[in-house]
């Protein structure tokens, strides 16, 4: 992403060529502003958001309009992610799990017991578990927890292999990202990583509706290595159908 969607010209180029966006757009700004006028942080209106979103529709609350995208995201994540080292045997902490869109795939494929997905709205946790029915995979007991910050308080040191995150920091300001970095690493074993994907901007780093923010990849490269990690942006997810950017991030040899 390169031009600001924030940007005045942006919003009346697109407006003129979207009519029909233009009513769907001022009530999702109305009831978003109604949001934020009554909830304490960004975490707290997002998971409102979540609600929202969620009761009209689980699978579009996750940013899939159709079930057929649906699953084409879902193992678009899964096949990346095995091809670029998860093993049957890690343990996976899953942030932001929504409703296993890919979830119910690193389930699937996992040793039992071995995945863990954590996410700030219990509405989508509620659908998550619709999603376990649907897919008979109660049997491979994963960890579906709420949560309603990124500190990671209630999980042991050194225990996870892989962890991911898909399409979280893309609606995440950055003290939020902060809090995940300087936390994360003490979760992850030495030689683990961490995936996470966002919205990239080669411009002004901006937000829309503080639902979607847009980083310069040498912010969160640079915000990662002041706690401790190690980051490099994977060039080669840039050739799949999808439109945010990826960054691997591992423990630094010399962090504590």
């Amino acid at each position: 992403m390169k031009r600001s969607r924030s940007s005045l010209v942006h919003q009346v180029t697109y407006a003129f060529k979207n009519p029909r966006k233009i009513l769907p757009h001022l009530r999702r700004l109305a009831r978003d502003t109604w949001f934020r006028l009554h909830t304490r942080d960004h975490v707290a209106y997002y998971r409102a958001v979540m609600k929202s979103d969620t009761a009209r529709d689980p699978e579009g609350a996750v940013g899939s309009h159709t079930h057929r995208r649906w699953l084409a995201l879902g193992r678009m994540q899964f096949d990346y992610l095995v091809e670029h080292g998860l093993k049957p045997e890690c343990r996976m902490l899953e942030i932001g799990c929504g409703n296993l869109r890919a979830g119910h795939l690193f389930i699937d494929y996992l040793h039992t017991g071995n995945y863990y997905g954590i996410d700030i709205s219990p509405d989508i946790l509620m659908a998550a578990q619709d999603t376990l029915v649907e897919h008979g995979l109660g049997d491979k007991l994963p960890h579906l927890t709420p949560v309603r910050d990124l500190r990671f308080a209630f999980l042991p040191d050194e225990h996870f292999d892989v962890v991911h995150a898909h399409s979280v920091f893309s609606h995440s300001p950055l003290d939020v990202i902060e809090e995940c970095f300087a936390h994360v690493g003490r979760v992850m074993k030495p030689g683990g990583w961490f995936d996470f994907t966002f919205d990239r901007t080669e411009g002004k780093e901006h937000q829309v509706l503080r639902e979607d923010f847009y980083y310069r990849t040498e912010t969160l490269i640079a915000l990662a290595s002041k706690h401790g990690l190690q980051a490099r942006f994977m060039d080669d997810w840039e050739r799949l159908p999808h439109k945010q950017s990826k960054i691997r991030v591992t423990r630094r040899v010399d962090a504590p």
